[in-house]
């Protein structure tokens, strides 16, 4: 064997796979630029965060012969440079700060974007996933409405405010304050009524509550201040109303330039949500990637928007369904030392679509699919928190599956998952029992 054929006893050796690699630390005013120090006189640079200036920026990452760039995600100032820098051609890395950490006791702007460059020419960094720019023109959209919804629901809490200082107890009889009874009482009330009985004949008749109990909670302290909060709660409620249906109306537009596939999915259950888009949601969605997620127990279709509006319809970034899970921060981890298992807990993600797909397996407790009774399985198997995280992770499964395949969803029911576990019970209890030299017989036999 010659000296060439004998193995490296230390290991591969690191070799430079990106030698046209830049590294980008993004501040808030400035932001530092490293490239290869054979490339210019002054390999580092810094340049103001103007518009203006990131045009220099590419322009000089132009002149040193650079194609791909790495930077780390600091709050929304690598917004605009990612997409100016994609815009010009460049193959541009989103990196976690937390994957890029520098030696300890030298911390500096220089010296950030020089190990980040480094780093990157080594081949030692992943870029973080970001979807398409139309499906990212759609996920703003989604994350705006959100935004609006939430800021919405404040105001409803201020109402409920001014009521309870006049002592007008409408939460106590019907609710919701804001659904139809509540919104004729309210506006009625705002316009100048005061007589009790006049404002409970304005029930709606599925309010469980008599109209004399309603009369009852409507016998108050008008003050004028607190009907004046109640009036401006009122008024910026109707304007995010309004605001939220602009919102819907540029998010149908998006949705349907994002239009592949004809068609119209199946009759769907029936799912309760004020909050829900005006148009047929369920119809785009299905339009977007040829499948209905709401066939998904669980999954509504305010999820399925979640999900596509984060993620998109092109899984090709996620190589496998673990990928997928493991982006979503749903698998459990690997903390392995010695041979020993240390922890295997899942890792902390701020994930979107995580979140929604967690919700969505709360709302599977009293499921009567296959679905339900996994969850209700792990429920009694470990604490909630963790069944939870395990029936997200089952959902991520179906959608990623259902997606990548274009097959729909089959709920085959939860006699037919208790009937499978209690096959696989009896086969590990048979298993078990041959190891010991026993045999199990049941009981009609015996």
């Amino acid at each position: 064997m010659t000296q060439q054929d004998k193995p490296n006893k230390r290991g591969p050796r690191v070799e430079v796979t990106h030698p046209n690699a830049a590294g980008i630390d993004i501040g808030c005013a400035s932001h530092y630029v490293a490239v290869p120090a054979d490339r210019d006189d002054e390999p580092v640079r810094e340049f103001k965060s103007f518009t203006v200036d990131v045009h220099k920026l590419a322009d000089w990452l132009e002149a040193c012969g650079v194609d791909t760039v790495a930077m780390e995600s600091t709050g929304v100032y690598w917004i605009p440079v990612y997409e100016i820098l994609e815009r010009r051609g460049f193959t541009v890395l989103l990196v976690n700060a937390r994957h890029v950490k520098n030696v300890a006791g030298r911390k500096s702007d220089v010296l950030d974007c020089q190990w980040l460059q480094q780093l990157h020419s080594y081949g030692l960094l992943r870029g973080a996933f970001r979807p398409d720019d139309q499906i990212c023109v759609l996920r703003s959209l989604s994350r705006q409405r959100a935004m609006l919804l939430r800021m919405q629901a404040r105001h409803i809490q201020h109402m409920q405010k001014a009521l309870v200082q006049m002592n007008i107890q409408l939460a106590n009889v019907i609710s919701d304050v804001v659904g139809e009874t509540g919104q004729k009482i309210l506006r009625a009330v705002v316009a100048g009524e005061r007589n009790p009985y006049v404002l409970a004949a304005m029930r709606n008749v599925r309010i469980k509550a008599s109209e004399e109990e309603i009369v009852q909670s409507l016998r108050g302290n008008w003050r004028d201040e607190h009907v004046f909060s109640l009036k401006q709660a009122l008024e910026l409620f109707d304007e995010y109303a309004r605001k939220v249906a602009d919102c819907d109306e540029l998010m149908e537009q998006q949705m349907v330039r994002l239009h592949k596939h004809d068609g119209v999915p199946s009759k769907a259950r029936k799912q309760s949500g004020r909050n829900k888009p005006k148009f047929d949601l369920r119809t785009r969605l299905y339009q977007m990637c040829g499948v209905d997620l709401t066939r998904i127990d669980g999954i509504d279709v305010g999820t399925a928007m979640t999900v596509l509006a984060e993620v998109g319809v092109d899984m090709s970034k996620f190589p496998t369904v673990k990928h997928f899970a493991a982006w979503l921060g749903l698998c459990p981890g690997t903390k392995i030392s010695g041979g020993k298992v240390l922890g295997s807990k899942t890792q902390k993600c701020a994930n979107k679509t995580a979140q929604a797909l967690r919700q969505a397996a709360v709302a599977l407790k009293n499921s009567p699919s296959a679905l339900g009774a996994y969850y209700r399985r792990m429920c009694a198997k470990m604490d909630k928190p963790k069944a939870i995280t395990a029936a997200a992770h089952k959902l991520a499964r179906l959608i990623y599956t259902m997606i990548t395949k274009g097959e729909e969803y089959v709920d085959q029911g939860q006699a037919y998952y208790e009937e499978r576990y209690r096959q696989r019970v009896e086969i590990n209890l048979r298993r078990k029992a041959e190891s010991l030299g026993l045999r199990i017989v049941p009981m009609e036999a015996a």
